[in-house]
């Protein structure tokens, strides 16, 4: 058989492959969609009430470099010499949920500290549970040390859950020589992690087929979807219920959803990290915390593991424990001012 008679034959093949392909890629996607509601048992919201918080600081805004006009509470002096540590919070929430926190961050370590509410987030973002493109959030948040950091004042970025995977994730990315120091409490490394218990302890609903689905197409350079949502958050009827249910973002685009994470190698983004602190609370519901030392060790060094008796997942934020350890950390870095 000649050249001219097998090439035909392998055009013929390629194309059936290349179509057998897409129909799997968009039969994946269109099999599942989001659900109305979200049944089951879900990580404890308790302390995370209105009624169980004071009012937060005041949202002040700042332009992104697209120029979309953003959110973020502010703390302590902003002393050139003491550390700004900018404390992204977790999935489907708001940085007025780190208020205590940062209140007592700042004033153990006498640091400055900021809270944004991430794009597509908090109580009215331009376009909810949803972001432009893959890598934004990083952006938004390189935006934000730029205008709040004084020349020469170290940069901390610390996060909670999903926020501290974001936290992975910058480290990991262009930005990741403005960094300092890392602070991760319960950080969210990636659904195949071996800290990552099954749908996060019932908090999290990835619409899998959907996402592998869209991932298939992303592999070939096809965005025009990824703004279909991909993760429902299970969060307590009290809360949807209560007066900061508006602020809740039940779920997240397929572009949202990735950014929001280290990448498909995220020990890779780990090794990157400055040094770091990381807190989990020993009875988290969402992730395995005695998992996080033995699996970060190996590609970085540079980690402080603690271990907080008797807390959960949520429950770590307002530990006063928390807050101890941040301030003596931040406290060590390397030109940092102790109060």
């Amino acid at each position: 058989m000649s050249v001219s008679d097998i090439l035909p034959i392998v055009l013929r093949i390629a194309v059936i492959s290349v179509v057998i392909y897409f129909l799997i890629a968009f039969g994946l996607i269109l099999s599942q969609g989001a659900s109305d509601k979200i049944a089951g048992e879900t990580i404890d919201f308790s302390g995370q009430t209105a009624g169980a918080r004071p009012e937060p600081a005041p949202l002040k805004t700042y332009q992104a470099r697209d120029g979309a006009t953003l959110g973020y509470r502010h703390y302590g002096s902003g002393n050139a010499d003491a550390p700004l540590v900018i404390f992204i919070h977790g999935s489907g929430w708001h940085g007025g949920a780190y208020d205590g926190l940062a209140r007592s961050i700042a004033g153990k370590a006498g640091v400055e500290v900021a809270l944004p509410d991430l794009r597509g987030h908090g109580p009215d973002p331009q376009t909810r549970g949803d972001i432009a493109h893959v890598g934004q959030f990083e952006e938004d948040i390189a935006d934000l040390a730029a205008l709040l950091r004084k020349p020469g004042q170290p940069l901390v970025l610390g996060g909670h859950s999903s926020g501290g995977g974001l936290v992975v994730r910058f480290a990991g990315g262009d930005h990741r020589s403005t960094l300092d120091g890392a602070v991760l409490l319960a950080p969210f490394l990636k659904y195949n992690a071996p800290t990552t218990r099954p749908n996060s302890g019932g908090w999290a609903r990835p619409l899998t087929r959907r996402i592998i689905g869209l991932s298939m197409l992303n592999a070939v350079g096809i965005t025009a979807l990824n703004g279909l949502t991909a993760i429902q958050f299970n969060f307590p009827a009290e809360v949807l219920n209560g007066p900061e249910g508006g602020t809740a973002t039940t779920s997240y685009s397929y572009r949202l959803n990735t950014a929001y994470a280290p990448r498909n190698d995220y020990l890779a983004d780990i090794a990157t990290l400055p040094p770091f602190l990381l807190i989990a609370g020993a009875d988290d519901e969402s992730f395995v915390a005695s998992g996080y030392e033995p699996l970060m060790k190996t590609v970085n060094p540079d980690g402080r593991y603690r271990l907080l008796d008797g807390q959960s997942h949520l429950g770590v934020i307002d530990d006063e424990r928390t807050a101890e350890l941040i301030a003596g950390f931040l406290g060590d870095l390397p030109g940092a001012r102790r109060p």
